[in-house]
């Protein structure tokens, strides 16, 4: 399995190279990842313990914070390491510079693997959610490093719990100990034989509990916004815009609307400013008198959004049409309704808030 896996992992990796010249994503995921080992050799102090946790993306790294920030008390003299698998997460923590190394995590390749596991000899390693990556399990194993899976669920339609796969199970055997968020993760990894489980709940909830009691002001918002009713609508697709526009263009609709795409690339924010009837401006170009006489903002920055939430009296959290749901603890946090799309089921936290009424799920723009 090991052999049909790194020669996939090889051409995937030709691929992304490839493709890398026609899409700016693919391009920043493949440029980012140059000169990783020479970052580390530097911003890594050798000799020193580390402690390394790898997220996905930002949404990941949210809910590995706390854990993080206790191991950081419990442990000062270890230096951290954290990575990332897409620009998404990167380009926005680098880019506050916070006390401790970031880094692009280097492709799940062999050669790639030990080298990096020498440069940052790491004395654990911390994997958030459904980070499984073959190689750096199996080189972590072989090591004796342990190894944690933190804020982890695990339903059966995951690829552990199919015939196809075992690579992915046999990655599982290779791990230290897992925090899960509920009963049932635990179930179905005791069904496969792992009694190195714990039940620690989500910690999105200590995350977004922190944000929520951390003294935080923008003027800019506080300016829009000007007392009036408030809906915030975040990390929005275009299947979501196309409910929420033609609610927020009707001249009845006297509310003030803040939208946090989920992608900012220019074309679409262009067309999505384009789409709206009212005063729309950009969150990045309005000046004071703009913020008071609009009626939209279109958030085209990144890292705001969850304490934005704050100002709103209701909410709307994309990803509920087809491409994934999004946090709806942020703004849940704040006691407002909550809207969604009708896909939710895979996620616990929001059943469990539809169930109380606290979350309205829709299905178009007559909902």
């Amino acid at each position: 399995m090991f052999i049909i896996y790194n020669t996939a992992l090889a051409l995937s990796t030709l691929v992304i190279r490839i493709a890398a010249y026609f899409n700016k994503k693919l391009a920043l995921f493949y440029r980012g990842r140059k000169g990783v080992f020479e970052k580390l050799s530097q911003e890594l102090k050798p000799g020193t313990n580390t402690i390394w946790m790898h997220a996905a993306s930002l949404g990941e790294y949210e809910q590995g914070l706390p854990v993080l920030e206790i191991l950081k008390k419990e442990y000062p003299e270890y230096q951290i390491l954290v990575t990332f698998f897409s620009p998404s997460g990167y380009e926005v923590i680098a880019k506050k510079e916070p006390p401790f190394t970031v880094s692009y995590l280097p492709l799940d390749t062999i050669k790639n693997v030990r080298e990096f596991i020498r440069i940052v000899n790491p004395a654990m390693a911390l994997m958030v959610k459904y980070e499984i990556w073959p190689n750096y399990f199996r080189e972590l194993h072989l090591r004796q490093i342990p190894l944690f899976i933190i804020s982890a669920r695990f339903y059966k339609r995951q690829a552990f719990f199919r015939s196809y796969g075992g690579i992915l199970r046999d990655s599982l055997k290779k791990v230290t100990h897992f925090f899960v968020q509920d009963s049932s993760s635990a179930r179905l990894l005791n069904d496969l034989g792992h009694r190195n489980v714990t039940v620690s709940g989500d910690t999105r909830f200590d995350r977004v509990l922190e944000l929520r009691n951390t003294e935080f002001k923008m003027p800019a918002i506080e300016l829009f916004t000007r007392g009036k009713t408030c809906l915030v609508a975040g990390s929005t697709w275009p299947e979501d815009e196309a409910v929420l526009i033609p609610v927020l263009n009707d001249p009845q609709m006297e509310i003030k609307t803040i939208i946090a795409p989920h992608t900012l690339e220019k074309e679409r924010l262009m067309k999505l400013r384009t789409a709206f009837k009212k005063k729309t401006y950009f969150y990045s170009e309005a000046g004071q008198g703009e913020m008071e006489e609009a009626d939209i903002l279109i958030l085209d920055t990144i890292g705001h959004l969850s304490r934005i939430y704050r100002y709103a009296q209701i909410a709307y959290v994309g990803g509920g049409f087809k491409t994934g749901l999004h946090n709806t603890l942020e703004p849940a946090v704040y006691g407002i309704p909550i809207i969604i799309g009708p896909e939710y089921g895979e996620f616990k936290e929001v059943t469990d808030l539809v169930a109380l009424n606290g979350v309205i799920p829709i299905s178009d723009s007559d909902a």
